[in-house]
Order: C-alpha cells, then sequence, then structure tokens
C-alpha cells in the first residue's frame, strides 16, 4: 500500500521509538493500526456506496482488453518476415546474376 521497503521501516521504527519511547511505543502502534483499519473500511465504504470498485474492475479489464488487442495488431512482426522474404530474394536473384555473369566469357570491344 505504501510501498515502503525493509531499510525505510527499521528507520521509521527507530525514529518512533525514539520520539514515543519504549514505555509508549506499544500503545501508540495499537492506536496507530487501529486507525490505518478505520481508514481502509472507509475506503471500501466509499467505494461500494459510490460504485467506484465497479468502474475501478471494469476500468482495469478495458484497459487489459485494450493492451491485447494493440499486442495483437502490432504490423511489426509480419513487417519484418516480409522485409527479411524481400532480402533473401533479393539476395539469391543477386548471386544468380553474378554466376550468370561468370559463366558468360568475356567479349571484346
Amino acid at each position: 500500500m505504501f510501498n515502503i521497503g525493509f531499510s525505510e521501516l527499521i528507520l521509521i521504527l527507530l525514529v518512533a521509538f525514539v520520539i514515543v519511547g519504549p514505555k509508549d511505543l506499544p500503545k501508540v502502534a495499537r492506536a496507530l493500526g487501529r486507525g490505518v483499519r478505520n481508514v481502509k473500511r472507509w475506503i471500501d465504504e466509499f467505494k461500494e456506496e459510490t460504485g467506484l470498485d465497479e468502474a475501478i474492475d471494469e476500468f482495469n479489464k478495458t484497459s487489459r482488453d485494450l493492451e491485447r488487442t494493440f499486442k495483437e495488431a502490432d504490423p511489426r512482426p509480419e513487417l519484418k518476415k516480409a522485409r527479411d522474404d524481400v532480402k533473401t530474394a533479393l539476395d539469391d536473384a543477386s548471386k544468380a546474376a553474378e554466376h550468370t555473369l561468370k559463366d558468360q566469357p568475356q567479349q571484346e570491344e
């Protein structure tokens, strides 16, 4: 939820330990936990009342569908294959022309 790393968590705990003190730290931690729980509950209730949760789910589904559609519609693989085919055909034609020129006798002018 908050994207806090382990080192940041340790730093926060040390600062809380220094500011609050070891005696009151469990009480403060419990109160903070209750506060976070209440805020989460209020957010969930708000989402439920406003229908925001369904809208978020629908948005995520649409986003995934669009992403899949764009990946399927990507013309680059087909273009790369066509380019490679043309390059191979040109290389083959070039080699054939070289062999033909080598096989022909030199003409003097």
